[in-house]
């Protein structure tokens, strides 16, 4: 009995965001299948691989990444390498050295870091905040206003200062919002009613629905992708129609499989950096099968094994 294929295509489809300006600026989301499900229909843009980078330097990054920005001297010339690397379509500038609870870096220091990595490349700029709440309500205000222009995204709009970020950001800046949540559809969904209800458009905001390294809880991650995709296209709710963008680097490289050195690590580990990048990798590869439309790297191997790999099935 002959096999007869029918095509999985939906009526909705996910809202197309566009990050940066010029020739360099990109496009994510539009497709109205599921991921990579060119064979039934448009995938849209396709996914996009970022590169982070931290204010906190080169010191901030694992050993076998602080190798390959080699001779960087500044958050400039930081920025500059990341956007060679072979796969990069944005960067991505954490500023993790503005949490209270660690380095409480002040907020001019960190602005002033902003716009150096700001004007070194002309990639789109993806900026997450200090993973603390308050702290980010005032940074994340001051980040929107001196990249005026720019079309950033502004990540870490989070249900206690949604408010103080979409005003700014959204609505007085004019710059796209990246909505996080701690995976759970209802949560994302939530977020993205308020934000739509205090006026910031619904095609100027991506959604973080949250991420774990995989063997860590992955699962959770996994379902709420495909609960969010399937509610967005297969029910047409328009408050899951934003398309996702899921930093992995900050889970993957502090896993004990990615930093145990090979003295300490089981028989068969192998080296640190081949693990590190292993499980970024995998980590990446199954956000992406499952959901997410751009995700947020740290090596650059890992950049241009996930690029090859999306190229390849696009």
């Amino acid at each position: 009995m002959p096999f007869n294929r029918k095509l999985q295509k939906f009526s909705a489809s996910i809202n197309e965001v566009e990050i940066g300006t010029g020739d360099k600026a990109v496009k994510i989301g539009g497709q109205n299948v599921l991921p990579f499900y060119s064979f039934d229909g448009n995938i849209g843009n396709g996914a996009k691989v970022g590169i982070e980078i931290s204010d906190l330097g080169v010191e901030g990054m694992p050993a076998c990444i602080q190798a390959c920005y080699e001779g960087c001297t500044s958050f400039a010339d930081i920025a500059k390498k990341a956007a060679s690397f072979e796969g990069v379509d944005f960067l991505a500038l954490s500023l993790e050295g503005g949490d209270p609870n660690g380095l409480n870096k002040p907020t001019d220091e960190l602005i002033a870091i902003v716009k150096e990595v700001a004007d070194a490349t002309d990639l789109p700029l993806v900026v997450e905040g200090a993973k603390n709440a308050e702290k980010d309500s005032e940074l994340l205000a001051k980040v929107a206003e001196v990249l005026a222009g720019k079309n950033v995204l502004v990540m870490s709009a989070k249900e206690e200062n949604y408010k103080a970020i979409g005003a700014s950001a959204g609505l007085a800046y004019g710059q796209k919002v990246g909505a996080e949540s701690a995976v759970d559809i209802n949560l994302a969904k939530q977020l993205n009613v308020v934000m739509t209800q205090l006026g910031v458009n619904a095609n100027s905001i991506v959604m973080n629905t949250g991420s774990a390294s995989v063997g860590y809880g992955f699962d959770y991650t996994l379902s709420t992708f495909d609960r969010v995709r399937a509610a967005a296209l297969g029910q047409d709710d328009k408050m899951l129609q934003m398309p996702i963008v899921t930093p992995v680097a900050s889970e993957t490289w502090g896993v004990k499989e990615s930093t145990a050195a090979e003295a300490d690590a089981p028989e068969g580990w192998g080296p640190v950096e081949a693990r590190g990048i292993s499980m970024e990798v995998q980590t990446a590869v199954a956000c992406l099968a499952s959901g997410s439309d751009a995700v947020i790297l740290a090596h650059p191997v890992s950049v241009s094994t996930v690029a090859k790999l999306v190229k390849e099935l696009v």
